[in-house]
């Protein structure tokens, strides 16, 4: 049995895409998902599965939402090993820095280098960029909000599916997954 997180990209952001998560975690227990928790609302859910076939529960819980709410979401898995892996490799020292305003961006995938140079260009000289395997560490010490940078997360520039978390929230979310 694997622990998973789940991360789903731009639910309930800006008014866009609203799912509560009392529905969302009531969707992963129809789908046979196990121990379903949501985390805030946009979009966090730790669960437990036999399926070992990331793309096949990939597939699975965006179909499920579409035959749910209607709605097209696209959704990135780690398992609970590989958040720890994240965290442990964040060449961002935390310690160092406003934890909510340090981010690990989520790719389904290697970003193309087409895609980094991309990022790369938009940087202004306060803001931190580091490109892991499969997941982009930033910093935005001034206001993510109006980065030209982070408002480049995005499937079109990146190249892959990509979804955005901070900090704090991805070490809560790794918590919890120990915790199932």
């Amino acid at each position: 049995m694997t622990t998973w997180i789940c991360f789903l990209r731009g639910v309930n952001v800006g008014g866009n895409k609203m799912l509560k998560m009392a529905e969302l975690k009531s969707l992963f227990d129809a789908l046979k998902l196990r121990d379903a928790k949501t985390y805030l609302q946009s979009g966090n859910v730790v669960f437990r599965s036999d399926e070992p076939d990331r793309a096949a529960l990939t597939r699975r819980i965006e179909d499920g939402i579409r035959k749910k709410s209607g709605m097209e979401v696209k959704v990135i898995l780690r398992t609970t090993d590989e958040l720890r892996k994240v965290i442990a490799a964040n060449p961002l020292p935390p310690e160092d820095r406003n934890p909510s305003a340090l981010v690990v961006a989520f790719l389904a995938g290697s970003v193309a280098e087409k895609g980094r140079n991309a990022l790369t260009l938009l940087k202004i000289p306060s803001e931190e960029l580091q490109f892991g395997d499969r997941e982009i560490y930033l910093y935005f010490p001034e206001n993510m909000a109006r980065s030209k940078l982070a408002a480049a997360l995005t499937e079109k520039k990146v190249g892959v599916n990509v979804t955005a978390r901070n900090w704090n929230t991805v070490n809560a979310l790794l918590k919890m997954g120990e915790e199932l």
